[in-house]
């Protein structure tokens, strides 16, 4: 997995990890690929955190499309290899256009034929180059999709970020894994 953490060896689990890792292996993802074997160091942490990404990933209010669009810009803004390889086919699957996905991998602005699509980019877009999201954006957004599911989206951007900052200190990749979508 990585020579910055040590091996998780699950026969020597605490009470605690085995209950994250129960939790995680028996809700809707159903297995351990991404962050979870990193942040089982800090079983607290894990159990926190897997929690509010099976929320931001399964409950936001936004169709898996737009969330997977959302996971993909995280992904190409911090370079995460094992995250945009675990999500990537999810993303194509579940509609985002492969021209989309490449152009965002790449770093460009893609011509999105869906304008939720091109809302939920620039919305991820301005809040990761302004650190804010521009009063016309905002608005757009919570017209098309209210403040709730705003809030969400600002979470789930939030929640990828924290998984691609741990995959990438601690340089994991994903389960399978073979080639890298960024570069080094």
């Amino acid at each position: 997995m990585t020579d910055r953490l040590p091996s998780f060896d699950m026969s020597r689990a605490t009470d605690e990890q085995k209950a994250v890792l129960d939790e995680i292996l028996s809700g809707p993802r159903g297995n351990l690929n991404g962050p979870f074997l990193g942040w089982i160091h800090s079983p607290e942490l894990a159990q926190h955190a897997q929690r509010l990404g099976a929320f931001c990933r399964y409950r936001t209010g936004l169709p898996l499309r737009l969330s997977e669009l959302a996971i993909l810009v995280t992904a190409s803004r911090w370079h995460a290899q094992a995250e945009w390889h675990i999500h990537h086919p999810i993303a194509l699957e579940a509609g985002v256009q492969p021209e989309d996905a490449d152009a965002i991998r790449a770093g460009r602005r893609p011509a999105f034929a869906d304008p939720d699509d091109a809302l939920i980019h620039d919305f991820a877009t301005e809040l990761y180059d302004a650190k804010r999201v521009s009063d016309a954006t905002y608005a757009k957004t919570v017209e098309r999709f209210g403040h709730e599911v705003t809030i969400n989206l600002v979470g789930l951007l939030g929640y990828y970020a924290l998984v691609a900052m741990t995959l990438n200190v601690f340089g994991m990749r994903a389960q399978g894994q073979t080639s890298l979508p960024f570069p080094e």
